[in-house]
């Protein structure tokens, strides 16, 4: 399966966050990385904080079953010093499960395709860099979305 997968931090050393969580899906047991976007600042969105983010998309083929996936993704951010005090504050990381092939799940602890994936700059820009025909099930292609949306433009700011 094909797993696309949005990493984000607005705390400490955010790029260094980033690479941490990119080696550590990388060295899961049945995940091959496939290709990574580079690392895009962007300002806070919907939320309580004004830090500005740094984020980035990976896409990986795995073995793995979405909710152990999921599991996985949440031990690394606990690794990372993530801390769920508050609904979209502050966070060293950030990782979510934004589509896998096209499945569709609606479960209470996973939604995929991610519920908000279509309304985010920060998510479907990177996605486009690293997969040009990638489609956002139920959305459509990630390039027509885009452009529906009139998104500004990302600013590059390393390569991770």
């Amino acid at each position: 399966m094909i797993a696309t997968i949005s990493l984000g931090s607005n705390q400490g050393n955010r790029l260094e966050f980033l690479v941490s969580a990119l080696n550590a899906i990388s060295q899961l047991p049945e995940v091959s990385l496939l290709r990574k976007s580079k690392a895009y600042q962007t300002a806070a969105e919907g939320g309580i904080t004004e830090k500005p983010f740094l984020n980035a998309v990976i896409e990986i083929d795995t073995s793995l079953l979405p909710f152990e996936l999921l599991k996985q993704m949440q031990k690394i951010e606990i690794e990372n010093h993530r801390i769920r005090n508050e609904r979209w504050g502050d966070r060293t990381l950030d990782i979510d499960l934004i589509a896998i092939d096209d499945l569709v799940i609606e479960g209470d602890d996973l939604k995929i395709p991610h519920p908000l994936a279509h309304d985010r700059s920060f998510v479907l820009i990177p996605w486009l860099e690293v997969n040009p025909k990638a489609v956002l099930p139920g959305k459509g292609p990630i390039d027509e979305i885009i452009k529906k949306k009139n998104f500004s433009a990302l600013e590059i700011f390393a390569e991770i």
